[in-house]
């Protein structure tokens, strides 16, 4: 039982950590333009500039955090109701 829960906080912290840097990343030069594979395949530089790949990576990021979010939702609920169902 506290297994599941503690599985499925790291779940939640997980997809909003991966969410949140999924949204930032793109649009930090240092992070984003100059990296490995960009160094190594000069085609891919047009590619990781292009804002529309920016902001589709950010739009992957941003469902990623929502996930998370919903994870951390189910499990206040859950809480709550057992809580209630406890006290009764």
């Amino acid at each position: 039982m506290i297994i599941s829960f503690v599985s499925r906080v790291l779940f939640a912290a997980y997809f909003l950590e991966a969410g949140l840097l999924l949204i930032v990343a793109p649009w930090k030069t240092g992070l984003w333009e100059r990296n490995f594979f960009v160094e190594r395949l000069p085609l891919l530089e047009s590619i990781v500039q292009n804002v529309f790949v920016r902001g589709a990576v950010s739009g992957v990021g941003a469902i990623t955090a929502l996930a998370g979010l919903a994870e951390l939702a189910g499990l206040v609920r859950r809480w709550k109701s057992k809580d209630q169902s406890s006290a009764s």
